[in-house]
């Protein structure tokens, strides 16, 4: 490090020190974001043993070729917004609890749900690895063709498959589920299986997220 053999437990900052490795010089990669539409049957990791898609194979040949991975899971059967980045500061701030990051959701489940029900679900949710925390829940809509009810959902923590456990403990399973926004990042109308930089100012939004924490 600057010219000189570092020792164990020698730390350097990107824009001041120079790190070589056999001459060498090691160089930060650049951050980069992208957003994903995930749909149903992909994986929400950097690769899957059993050859499954992955949210990496949605990125198109253009991306950069950094170490993307993705920021807070979907199960399988999951829809909606992914984001894909290297800052791995960023991503503590979304995911870490102590942060409140939110994290909105369409849900649709079967049957006509009543105002009761959605009370408790906001409340929090005995569920065998404790109760959820309390929730935003959106007015729900009745589909009487489709026999379903559509509702929107603020969480501030993500157990897995947190969602789908708790509705179905109160009679109510999910028929579709779709991640609509992570913090400041929203999906918009990115379609499914598509994938998109980040614009200017959405990288400001979520930056500034990252920076206040």
């Amino acid at each position: 490090m600057n010219g000189e053999v570092a020792e164990l437990g020698a730390s350097a900052e990107a824009d001041v020190d120079v790190v070589t490795v056999d001459g060498v010089p090691v160089a930060r990669e650049p951050l980069a974001y992208w957003a994903v539409h995930k749909p149903v049957g992909v994986v929400t990791t950097v690769r899957d043993p059993q050859g499954r898609r992955t949210v990496l194979d949605l990125l198109p040949g253009d991306a950069p070729p950094v170490r993307f991975f993705p920021v807070g899971r979907l199960d399988r059967d999951t829809e909606g917004l992914v984001l894909l980045t290297n800052d791995g500061d960023l991503a503590q701030v979304l995911l870490h609890p102590s942060h409140e990051s939110e994290r909105e959701y369409r849900v649709t489940v079967e049957g006509r749900i009543p105002a009761g029900v959605l009370g408790r679900l906001g409340e929090g949710v005995e569920l065998e690895d404790g109760k959820t925390a309390p929730a935003r829940v959106g007015r729900p809509r009745y589909d009487a063709a489709s026999g379903s009810s559509c509702f929107g959902l603020i969480l501030i923590e993500g157990r897995n498959r947190q969602i789908r456990r708790a509705l179905e403990a109160l009679g109510y399973p999910v028929v579709r589920l779709v991640r609509v926004r992570m913090g400041a990042l929203r999906l918009g109308r990115l379609r499914t299986g598509a994938a998109r930089a980040l614009d200017v100012e959405e990288r400001r939004a979520l930056l500034r997220e990252r920076d206040r924490r």
